[in-house]
């Protein structure tokens, strides 16, 4: 079994242009999401997958890998599914790009499943959500999932909405419903992949704007893995600030 890391990267972000290339304690963002992805047990080989020679430098500079894909794709799926398609792997895993302090044990969590079941097609994470206002806020996006650890939905509303529960302190409601936050790295079958990015955007997902929605409702299976780790992720300028912080308190800076 081979498993390969394919990182997506854009340039052009609407809520922040040049996000990969942003310096974090003095590297530019997508150096640190390489090199901790570098560090996974599971993971053999590393390739950032960008539609811009900026980045492509950049990462040439530092000795990482790049793959240059088409710059018209409409998701990091279907840019995932470009390179992979060049690939002789068996499983891809898709790290985020704006993930500087991702944990390297996270991706193995997340592969295991897939290196020990080969029924299972399709895997990614969720943490504890430990705060009302994580619960209510629409951008942490929430998962509940079945007694084997499959996925039944995603949203960006409360998951699950509990009755009565604005009456009830978070703790209870905590006890009550467990509700976990989506971590948004994903574990594909590279058949799998290939098969996703030929799949039309679906009802649901148009709704939530939530991609994942589109392989369950096209029937297919996800494995949620719960992760005692989290990540943080810089959405804003602002948030570079908040993971220097994180790493420095890891000792990584």
């Amino acid at each position: 079994m081979s498993v390969v890391a394919l990182i997506p990267a854009r340039y052009a972000s609407t809520r922040f242009p040049g996000k990969p290339l942003t310096s974090i304690l003095g590297k530019p963002m997508i150096q640190w999401v390489y090199e901790r992805a570098s560090l996974s047990k599971q993971v053999e080989r590393v390739i950032v997958a960008t539609d811009d020679e900026r980045i492509a430098e950049v990462v040439r500079s530092f000795g990482g890998e790049v793959e240059m894909t088409r710059a018209d794709h409409p998701s990091g799926t279907d840019r995932l599914a470009e390179v992979a398609r060049r690939l002789d792997a068996s499983i891809i895993v898709n790290v985020q790009g704006d993930e500087p302090a991702i944990d390297p044990q996270m991706i193995d969590e997340a592969v295991s499943p897939l290196a020990a079941d080969a029924s299972i097609r399709m895997g990614t994470l969720s943490t504890p959500i430990l705060s009302r206002e994580d619960y209510l806020d629409p951008n942490v996006v929430k998962v509940v999932t079945d007694s084997r650890g499959f996925a039944l939905y995603f949203s960006r509303s409360p998951l699950p909405f509990v009755r009565g529960g604005e009456s009830l302190g978070f703790e209870e409601l905590r006890r009550r419903a467990n509700p976990a936050r989506h971590i948004g790295l994903y574990v594909y079958r590279r058949d799998f992949l290939l098969e996703l990015s030929c799949l039309a955007p679906t009802p649901l997902e148009s709704c939530e704007q939530l991609e994942q929605l589109r392989v369950l409702e096209n029937g297919h299976r996800i494995r949620v893995v719960q992760t005692q780790l989290c990540s943080l992720g810089v959405d804003v300028p602002a948030d570079a600030a908040k993971v220097e912080a994180l790493l420095r308190s890891l000792g990584e800076g």
